[in-house]
């Protein structure tokens, strides 16, 4: 798993010189710019991965609730017009000097760790519809709302469907994952009807091709760029489209340059180092020792593959563009981080799970029973000399 993140994360800093270095030259002057911080947001995801790898994670149960907590203040001070700085018409970041902070992105690990312990600590009553539905239905919700306002539709989606997939692993009934299903799909819609721009984006992913010119501009590039790529690609930094033709190129749409650039066949080798790290993932889950650690794994897999599939489902035109970046390729530092630390709470149940099992056996992967404590002699009886003595 290590080796395909480090794969992963090296292919992103390349994906995002190609992808940028046009945007970079235009607005700072520096061909590098996006790159160069590209590169120190991976340094510090590399230190996130390795704090969380050597940390027993049994310790993220008693950090659940202050890291919850800490995420939802993250998600209300960006709605404040103060602190929050908005962007393209969203609150999403807040701003210390150079650096900005997305708070959603540190609410998605937050509410997969917190979901996890909360799950099994539940144990049996999470089949009950006041200790079990109501409860986790409450938590979405805050949470949900809070990062609907900012607007942000594609990330309360990824983390309804991430705590969606924990509830029913735990063992939650059906009916009451029907029910879930049904109050969010019915939230959504209520959503998408206050606001313009989401029903245009619905109307857009039905036929493009009526505004090519307005509304429908970013999908069709996008697509453009795709079938430019052809099997092979036009070469390494080849690329037409990412000259100002493609909305965030660097960002949401960064997928759809590589694929111009390397081709349908250079997608699919990309593809393929996602799905190596998932098989190590599952592995990984498989090998855990305890609910609380499986739980963990399943959230982390279910984030990161989510967004993978929703990120190249809208760029596909398969589901409505939602604009949430590619993990590990999009430009973007609290992704990146989030995600890395991600990783490290797997390696993290890896290790410790591996470890505990040669603690067991003395030899990894193989339990043997202990040995049976020898039974000591009693100490040879001395003669009696003395008085008495026969």
């Amino acid at each position: 798993m290590l080796v395909a993140t480090a794969m992963l994360v090296i292919t992103g800093l390349l994906a995002v010189y190609t992808s940028s270095f046009a945007v970079g030259y235009h607005e700072f002057g520096n061909t590098s710019y996006f790159v160069f911080r590209q590169a120190l947001f991976a340094l510090l995801g590399v230190a996130a991965l390795v704090v969380f790898m050597r940390m027993d994670y049994n310790r993220l149960r008693a950090w659940s609730v202050p890291m919850l907590l800490l995420a939802l203040l993250g998600l209300i001070v960006v709605l404040l017009p103060g602190p929050g700085v908005e962007r393209n018409g969203a609150a999403r970041w807040l701003v210390f000097g150079p650096v900005s902070i997305q708070p959603s992105e540190f609410a998605k690990l937050a509410v997969i760790i917190y979901i996890a312990a909360w799950l099994a600590s539940r144990g049996t009553d999470i089949n009950k519809f006041s200790l079990g539905f109501v409860p986790f239905v409450l938590l979405l919700g805050i949470v949900g709302g809070l990062v609907i306002a900012e607007p942000d539709m594609g990330t309360t989606i990824i983390i309804f469907l991430t705590a969606s997939v924990l509830f029913f692993v735990a063992g939650a009934p059906l009916r009451h994952l029907a029910l879930l299903i049904a109050v969010g799909g019915f939230i959504s819609y209520a959503v998408i009807l206050q606001r313009d721009y989401q029903l245009d984006r619905l109307a857009i992913f039905v036929s493009p091709e009526s505004d090519q010119q307005g509304s429908g501009y970013q999908i069709a590039q996008l697509l453009v760029a795709l079938g430019s790529g052809g099997p092979l690609g036009l070469g390494w930094g080849e690329g037409r489209q990412k000259f100002f033709y493609v909305p965030g190129s660097h960002t949401d749409g960064v997928f759809a340059i590589l694929g111009e650039e390397i081709g349908f066949l250079g997608l699919l080798a990309i593809l393929g180092l996602f799905a190596f790290f998932i098989w190590r993932s599952v592995i990984v889950t498989l090998n855990s020792r305890d609910r609380f650690s499986m739980l963990l794994c399943i959230g982390v897999i279910s984030w990161i593959s989510g967004q993978t599939l929703i990120n190249i489902g809208g760029i596909t035109r398969t589901i409505p563009l939602t604009g949430v970046p590619m993990p590990f390729l999009s430009y973007g530092g609290s992704s990146l981080i989030m995600v890395m630390a991600a990783v490290g709470v797997l390696l993290s149940v890896s290790r410790y799970s591996s470890s505990e099992r040669l603690h067991i056996s003395g030899t990894p992967g193989k339990r043997t029973a202990p040995a049976s404590p020898r039974r000591r002699k009693p100490p040879a009886r001395r003669p009696a000399y003395g008085r008495g003595a026969v």
